[in-house]
């Protein structure tokens, strides 16, 4: 799933990630087809196609995570959002980060009260978001 798209995630640019995280989703869509995949996850088919046209159209995680949740043996999509939440989160724990040191470590992109409510869930949070994080706090577990 999309916390697991390279073997070192820090090693690579959060830019590198959104791009792993969108060939992910690619490839869900087609193996199941624009409308298919539309249609189980609620995401709109030009969004979609958009995608399969090479173009990068923003998506939320739960967007993501419904859009992967359509391949076989697939999590529900709750479950793949919440599981890469719980990996960010565990991934602080090992690095020894709090959100304010993520603030900063990101050059303030995101504040740490953003941060925190987009790990919990009560925001939205889109690829490129989940991409940053994802790559700095896997960064810093070295």
């Amino acid at each position: 799933m999309l916390h697991e798209v390279a073997d070192d995630p820090g090693s690579h640019t959060p830019e590198e990630l959104h791009e792993r995280y969108e060939a992910e989703l690619a490839g869900a869509v087609e193996s199941h087809g624009v409308e298919e995949v539309a249609e189980e996850s609620g995401v709109d088919a030009e969004r979609l196609r958009a995608l399969l046209d090479g173009e990068t159209p923003e998506f939320t995680l739960e967007e993501a995570a419904a859009i992967l949740s359509v391949l076989a043996e697939a999590p529900e999509a709750e479950t793949i959002a919440m599981l890469v939440r719980d990996d960010l989160m565990m991934g602080m724990s090992m690095a020894v980060l709090d959100v304010e040191a993520i603030e900063s470590g990101i050059g303030g992109q995101l504040e740490a009260k953003e941060i925190q409510s987009k790990l919990e869930g009560r925001f939205p949070m889109n690829l490129r978001e989940l991409a940053l994080l994802h790559q700095f706090i896997e960064s810093k577990k070295r």
